[in-house]
């Protein structure tokens, strides 16, 4: 799967015409926190993703009509739903005097790691933009995304939607989110175990003392790891790409983690980690054969833990989301 050419800040002129009242969307899976970013850094993924349908109504409101895929335990009220809240925030923002009609295709398993619930957001949202008579650029749909994102992690924080909004490898801060260079040769395979990680449940392990010289260590692979992508240094990348923060707090709750990490590692990993919240694994590779073959490593482990698992390879350096199609989704 080849990675998207980068997104427009703003949709094509043909998606700005005021008589249009209904868009649909795809949002990719990403890969969260990328190990050392925690929060704040994260890449799209080619391979799975959410679609949205969005129709605009006369009544003031916001309302999903349905959520399609795999739909176990969530909420089809909008502000207790992460799509149905990213478009109130935007409504309110804006001073619409329209809603929202929402519908909802997961293609992403719930619990994953592989963000489906900003996924859901990011597609509907671009879809709804969409359907203003003057749609906002990329980048200022971040905020609201967030808003969105808050809904299932109870926090605003952006390493999921900014992969998401605008493709590829981004830093996401409160304010910005920054698209980080990637060189096009590397990909990451991402499995996925046939199980369930709740995201609160993930943070939770979170809670406690962190030691000041954790934060000096972790500062200092991060840094090693953006200058490495600057630069396509993959010996800096894998100096850098080692959490000794977030990774052993969450690393427990991960079936057979430490062996589906050494496999990735096995197969010439420049670091590997848990994707998100877990329970997903990923791994970063300078070539994509590598990936592939690791990818098959790593789904063995998780079996010897008696887990099922999928397997994605995709370009680091990948898509965002895009318009699409009525009842089409494409990567």
């Amino acid at each position: 799967m080849n990675a998207l050419a980068d997104v427009p800040l703003q949709e094509p002129m043909s998606a700005r015409s005021p008589r249009l009242d209904h868009a649909a969307a795809f949002a990719p899976a990403c890969v969260g926190n990328v190990g050392v970013g925690f929060d704040i850094l994260g890449h799209s993924m080619a391979g799975a993703g959410d679609r949205a349908e969005v129709r605009r109504i006369a009544e003031p409101t916001v309302r999903i009509a349905a959520i399609h895929g795999v739909t176990r335990g969530l909420p089809l009220e909008a502000q207790h739903n992460t799509a149905g809240a990213a478009l109130l925030a935007l409504r309110k923002a804006l001073g619409l005097h329209h809603g929202f009609e929402l519908v909802l295709h997961k293609g992403i398993a719930l619990g994953s790691g592989m963000a489906g619930s900003a996924a859901s957001c990011v597609a509907a949202l671009v879809a709804a933009n969409a359907l203003l008579e003057r749609p906002l650029p990329r980048e200022a749909l971040y905020g609201f995304a967030m808003d969105g994102e808050a809904v299932a992690s109870g926090g605003r924080h952006g390493d999921n939607v900014g992969p998401q909004l605008l493709g590829g490898l981004t830093l996401a801060t409160h304010e910005r989110v920054l698209r980080i260079p990637v060189p096009a040769d590397w990909h990451c395979a991402l499995v996925h175990p046939h199980c369930v990680l709740e995201t609160r449940k993930s943070r939770a392990a979170l809670a406690g003392h962190y030691a000041l010289g954790e934060f000096v260590a972790q500062s200092a692979n991060l840094s090693l790891l953006l200058a490495g992508c600057f630069r396509g240094d993959a010996a800096l990348v894998r100096e850098g790409l080692k959490d000794v923060l977030v990774e052993p707090r969450r690393a427990p709750l991960v079936p057979n983690f430490a062996r589906v990490k050494q496999a990735a590692r096995d197969h010439r990993a420049l670091g590997a980690s848990i994707s998100g919240g877990g329970p997903s694994v990923f791994g970063w590779f300078e070539h994509r054969a590598e990936a592939e073959a690791a990818a098959v490593a790593m789904r063995a482990a998780f079996a010897e833990a008696g887990l099922g698992s999928d397997a994605f390879v995709a370009p680091i350096d990948g898509p965002a989301a895009v318009l699409v199609d009525d009842g089409m989704a494409h990567e």
